[in-house]
């Protein structure tokens, strides 16, 4: 039985329709694991499990490796609603029911859990480096109790540049919208970059909603070209004002996952953010059978996805070379 905490329960078709796609109709039970003796799954989530558009695509994981949700799976959830304060308390909450192992999406969620307990095995998906953030020793070999995917990878920002100077080639100053508390090389990597093709690179610190604004007008006075936007978070929650402020200024915006270019940005490049929360389950799947999360390597994507908007290119007056066209793995017409 899922037992939810958090908000109110949705409705009971509702749950059950959801719930029935994640069966499988000849499970696989784990190492240890029998019919009397579900698995225990802890879940810490920022939003909600309605509200999360990534949670479904771990459940599928789940799903393909054999687990179902009150046959073979207990999986109890805690969520902040929205609210970083709660993350802390919850982690907690969760640690106490000692389940098998415990799943943190997102990286502001994950460091909760890990503090919280170095015993319980803790798989993450995340979107920041954890090496750099000192959470593992190294990708291959994380160590402790803690193991799982991120979405970053140290060539993303470099080819996200070359990408854009071949759209825009006569580009000579770019804005990056970051935030310094999430911590990746996406903004170090872009400084480097910059300076090998020639454009100034403009740092747009925002560390909450409030810093948006300056940063906008930074960008605006020092006459920024584009934008590159490195995902988080607190980006993605502010993606259509971010969208919003760039298409009064007629400003490209290039970021790092699809969704951006589906509601307006010029170009992405980066993994497919559900297959690889999907991998997350692979971790999940390897611990309860008895493996050790700190001997289990974390994953970063391998297949890396360029996605260009070319209405978005038509409004700015743009004319993208057949060139990039051609590399593209999606053209949004």
């Amino acid at each position: 039985m899922t037992r939810f905490r958090g908000v109110q329960l949705m409705d009971r078709r509702v749950f059950v329709a959801t719930m029935g796609a994640t069966v499988l109709v000849a499970p696989r039970i784990g190492v240890g694991q029998t019919a009397s003796k579900a698995a225990r799954l802890g879940v810490l989530l920022f939003s909600t499990p309605e509200g999360d558009p990534s949670l479904s695509a771990f459940r599928q994981g789940l799903t393909e490796l054999g687990y179902v949700e009150g046959r073979n799976l207990t999986t109890v959830y805690r969520y902040a609603e929205g609210k970083p304060e709660r993350l802390a308390g919850l982690a907690n909450e969760l640690v106490a029911l000692k389940p098998d192992v415990i799943f943190a999406l997102g990286g502001d969620v994950a460091p909760f859990v890990i503090t919280a307990t170095n015993s319980i095995p803790i798989v993450m998906a995340a979107s920041f480096d954890p090496v750099q953030s000192g959470l593992i020793a190294s990708f291959a070999k994380p160590g402790g109790n803690v193991t799982g995917v991120t979405f970053v990878s140290s060539e993303l920002a470099a080819k996200r540049m070359q990408f854009l100077k071949a759209a825009i080639p006569g580009l000579s100053r770019l804005a990056i919208l970051w935030n310094p508390d999430h911590v990746d090389p996406e903004y170090r990597e872009t400084q480097v970059a910059g300076k090998v093709l020639g454009v100034h690179v403009q740092s747009l610190e925002v560390r909450g909603p409030d810093d948006f604004d300056a940063a906008f007008k930074a960008a605006t006075n020092e006459r920024a070209e584009a934008i590159v936007v490195v995902s988080a978070r607190l980006m993605t929650l502010n993606r259509q004002r971010i969208l919003d402020f760039a298409a009064r200024t007629r400003l490209p915006v290039v970021a790092g996952w699809g969704p951006w270019v589906e509601t307006g940005a010029l170009l992405s490049y980066g993994p497919d953010v559900s297959a690889s929360v999907r991998r997350a389950a692979a971790h999940v799947d390897g611990i309860l059978k008895g493996a050790s999360p700190g001997n289990l390597a974390v994953e970063q994507p391998t297949k890396l996805d360029l996605m260009i908007n070319m209405r978005t290119a038509k409004a700015l007056g743009l004319s993208i070379p057949p060139t990039l066209l051609l590399r593209a793995d999606r053209v949004i017409e």
